[in-house]
Formats: structure tokens, sequence, C-alpha cells
């Protein structure tokens, strides 16, 4: 890890565990993963920044995962969710392929639109996922979330990546019908598979920093799974209310970097 302080690591680190957090109960680690290592190594190229950041997520985001298919308190559909998620695992590989020519410049106005949409939908929908589910899931709604959840938002997450657990929440929650803490679980299986996707083609073009993603590693993962139990435990509103809070703070944020 040439030219990276101690002082850095750490900071990184706890960046990595709060991520794995929030990515664990409501998706969107990489709205702070992301700014955290543009911030703490601004000197490496973006390409390599983005991949750093793939390497780090997949493991808490496997992490979570694996916690929430084991508990069977929560019914994940996990035929769809496999079927999205390689969807969404095609879709990262080519976004990902795209992402070389991306500069730190594009980045941050880029995640404050994104944002920016995030929040909007949420505070128009302040019931969106809490409520009892009464439709049945049809055979068009699974079709259009394995194009457009899997094959979209997979294209994203290889080509930018943050906020994609966020979206998938939200538009598994929409499409599928799910409640927040079914959506939030389902969402980590397919994520799993946009990571892996877009993890290939980084690692492939080199642009993976692999002894310092291995690190922060550790620490995702363990934010991964104490997030996981929570949402478990708590439910949907519990999960859309940290969603408000994720959302907010990291608008705050970032208008701040963008024009301060």
């Amino acid at each position: 890890m040439h030219d990276i302080s101690l002082t850095t690591v750490l900071f990184l680190c706890a960046a990595a565990l709060l991520a794995g957090w929030i990515d664990a109960v409501v998706g969107g680690g990489g709205l702070l993963l992301l700014p955290a290592l543009l911030l703490g190594v601004p000197h490496v190229p973006a390409p390599q920044v983005l991949g750093t950041n793939k390497a780090v997520a997949i493991v808490g985001t496997t992490g979570a995962a694996v916690t929430y298919v084991r508990r069977a308190s929560v019914r994940i559909p996990v035929k769809t969710a496999v079927r999205v998620g390689l969807a969404a695992l095609a879709g990262s590989m080519g976004g990902a392929f795209f992402a070389g020519g991306i500069s730190n410049e594009v980045l941050r106005p880029v995640i404050m639109v994104v944002l920016l949409g995030v929040a909007a939908f949420v505070m128009l929908r302040p019931s969106f996922g809490t409520g009892e589910i009464k439709d049945a899931v049809t055979r068009a709604r699974v079709v259009t979330a394995i194009v457009l959840v899997g094959g979209g938002i997979g294209f994203y997450d290889g080509l930018f990546g943050p906020g994609t657990g966020t979206f998938l929440v939200l538009a598994l929650t929409a499409v599928l019908h799910l409640d927040l803490v079914t959506a939030s679980a389902t969402a980590k299986i397919v994520n799993v598979c946009t990571n892996v996707g877009a993890l290939a083609t980084f690692a492939y073009q080199g642009n993976v920093l692999w002894q310092l993603a291995a690190v922060m590693a550790v620490f995702n993962l363990a934010g991964g799974l104490l997030g996981a139990r929570m949402a478990l435990s708590k439910g949907a509103e519990f999960v859309r209310g940290v969603l408000l809070v994720v959302v907010f703070s990291l608008v705050a944020k970032l208008a701040f970097d963008q024009w301060y």
C-alpha cells in the first residue's frame, strides 16, 4: 500500500465498516465507501478506485446475503433473485468495461444527481415498502425485474457503482411488490452477482489495489453481518428510516464537497 499513510488506512477501514452496515440494512454502502476512497487516495486513478471499491464491497455484501438466506423469518424469492442476479452480472461486466474512461471529476456530480433522485422518490412515497404485500408477482413482473432491474442496474453498478444496493431495494420493492426487508435481502443476492461481474472486469484490467482492499474488506464484512442482523430484527420501518438518514446525509456531504 505505497504512498498511503496509516491514518488514511484507519479512516478507510472505519468507512468500510459503516458502509458494510449501511449496505446490509438498505443498500448504498458505496455512496459512503467510494467518496471515502476518492478522499483518502486522491492520487489513485478513478478506475483503480472503482475496482478497489468492488473488491471491498463484495465481501460485506456476501456476508450479509448469507445472513439473510439463513434466517427463516424472511421469505426470499431465491429463484427470482438468482435470475435477476445473472442478468445483473452480465450488465455489470458491460458497465465495468466502459468505466475505464471515467475520471474523478465526473464521478462526484453523477453521484449527486443519483442521490437527489433517490431522496425525491423516498419523500414522495412515505409508505413505500412498509405495508402488507397483497399483490401476486406475475410472470411479466419477473421478466421486468430480470431485464430492467438486473440488466439496467447491473450496468450502472459496473459503470459507477454507488447506490446500487439502494436502487435494487427500491426497484425490487416497486416491481416485485416486496416489503423493504425482503427487498433488501433479495438485493444482496443480486448485488453479489453485480459485484462479481464488475470485479472480474476490473481485476482483468489490473484496476484493483488488492492489499488495501483486503484490509478494508475485513471491516466491511463485520459491518455487513451486523447490519443484516439488525434489519431482520427491527423490520421495514427501521430500514426505511435508515434509508432516509443515509440519503440526506450523503446529499448534504456531497453538496458541500461540490460547492465549497
